[in-house]
């Protein structure tokens, strides 16, 4: 059965992120608690809701620290984020030999929107799944499966490409293959410990990946 759907993380896998990440989560600790926090403790939260994360992290309501988080994050999102390099034309080609393309991402679909579009590469998606889109999140299976459900595609012809171990398990969890990047800034041990079915060393990888698949299918 050949693989027809291809769907992508957002954060760490399209988009390099991760700086603006790690300093929206230091401006709120240092704002709240006037410290900061290790940033491997910040790293290895990465792919995980932002409620769940600072709820677990903060001793003020969890919907103040959001606001403070939030309000340093879009003010400062376009000078931070980029593209990885290859990362468009890669995508760009997948489009064009018909594959079915989805971004699923536990970031809100308004920053999700604002990079793709920065970008011009919105147009390529024809999903786009973010954690206002659901209920529960990576790495339960509801966002990959509502992407598939809007993609009228089927698990068993879809690859999930993520960055962390919530893409993995969501990926598993939903009876999709997974595929981890690893220019995951998050260390190997943590995603490898999730046994993606692939590894992708480079961005140029993934084309030569998806033929690989369908190629033995």
């Amino acid at each position: 059965m050949k693989m027809n759907t291809i769907l992508f993380d957002f954060d760490g896998t399209v988009m390099d992120t991760n700086e603006l990440i790690v300093q929206s989560f230091q401006h709120t600790y240092k704002t709240i608690s006037g410290k900061e926090k290790k940033r491997e403790d910040i790293l290895n939260s990465f792919g995980e809701p932002l409620s769940i994360t600072l709820k677990r992290e903060v001793d003020i309501p969890v919907e103040e620290a959001i606001e403070i988080y939030r309000d340093f994050h879009y003010g400062q999102f376009e000078n931070f984020i980029s593209l990885f390099d290859g990362i468009e034309s890669v995508i760009k080609e997948l489009f064009d030999r018909g594959y079915k393309l989805g971004i699923v991402t536990s970031r809100l679909k308004r920053t999700t929107m604002m990079g793709l579009t920065k970008y011009g590469i919105d147009q390529y998606f024809k999903t786009i799944v973010a954690a206002d889109d659901c209920t529960l999140h990576k790495p339960h299976p509801e966002p990959i499966l509502k992407a598939l459900e809007k993609l009228g595609s089927q698990p068993e012809k879809a690859l999930m490409i993520g960055d962390s171990p919530f893409d993995i398990k969501s990926a598993r969890n939903a009876n999709v293959k997974s595929a981890v990047v690893s220019w995951s800034v998050l260390s190997k041990e943590l995603y490898m410990n999730e046994k993606p079915n692939y590894v992708i060393n480079k961005v140029e990888d993934i084309l030569i990946l998806v033929d690989n698949i369908n190629n033995t299918q």
